[in-house]
């Protein structure tokens, strides 16, 4: 059963886990913000010493690959890159509104009573600034049925989908939502994250698969080109 290190910085949390054979055998998260620059690397050290103490070696390293935060993907893609190679093992790349997806299904799963019907979508948000998002639509088996986009939501948004489909809204972008979406069939999620863990089935399925990116040319997918803010001119009254 490979091992594999899954890295997850897309959004202000950082995440890692190393699983085997289904299941996560070692991890770190911190939500306080976007300090992926300073934590990323000891969290990966420490996962690294975790393997050598049991005597297993990695095979392989899964990232969260976008849409999302611009530098955060640089930070964890780079990363994962330099990983894969300097030990010359296989790079994997899983989408984050995927890996929401995933975990979204996972909470409703689990909630007692809860039955999850053929016609369910699943809409995970990144919040991307005002009224838009990165966002995408998957049904209950997790396949894509509306591709990741950005949309400026209003109050029209997704009205043919929601007049024949609950679908469930998640994730840091979806809050803005709430008010502006408000039809019975839109159900709203909270604390549905991207973190590290909710990628191992993904990531287990590509390397049984072998869907393996090219180390040297991989980059994330930012969707939207990063667009620096100067800051306003300070000005001074004589």
């Amino acid at each position: 059963m490979p091992i594999i290190l899954q890295i997850e910085t897309s959004t202000n949390i950082c995440s890692i886990a190393l699983s085997e054979g289904g299941k996560s055998i070692f991890g770190r998260r911190n939500d306080e913000g976007l300090n992926h620059a300073r934590l990323l690397s000891p969290f990966i050290d420490e996962a690294i010493d975790f393997l050598s103490e049991n005597e297993k070696k990695l095979d392989a390293v899964a990232v969260s690959s976008g849409p999302g935060s611009y530098t955060g993907l640089r930070i964890g893609v780079s990363t994962a890159k330099g990983l894969c190679y300097g030990l010359d093992i296989p790079l994997i790349s899983i989408s984050t509104l995927e890996i929401m997806a995933i975990a979204a299904k996972k909470v409703l799963e689990e909630t007692e009573n809860s039955k999850l019907k053929t016609d369910n979508l699943f809409c995970p948000m990144i919040d991307a600034r005002r009224m838009e998002v990165y966002t995408a639509f998957f049904d209950e088996n997790n396949y894509l049925v509306r591709d990741i986009s950005a949309d400026i939501i209003d109050e029209n948004s997704y009205s043919d989908l929601l007049e024949k489909h609950t679908i469930y809204f998640f994730g840091n972008g979806a809050e803005k939502c709430r008010s502006i979406l408000k039809p019975p069939n839109a159900v709203f999620l909270d604390n549905i994250i991207p973190e590290a863990e909710n990628m191992i089935t993904l990531a287990e399925k590509s390397f049984a698969d072998k869907q393996f990116e090219n180390v040297a040319y991989f980059e994330p997918f930012y969707l939207k080109e990063f667009q620096a803010t100067e800051p306003k001119q300070l000005i001074i009254n004589n």
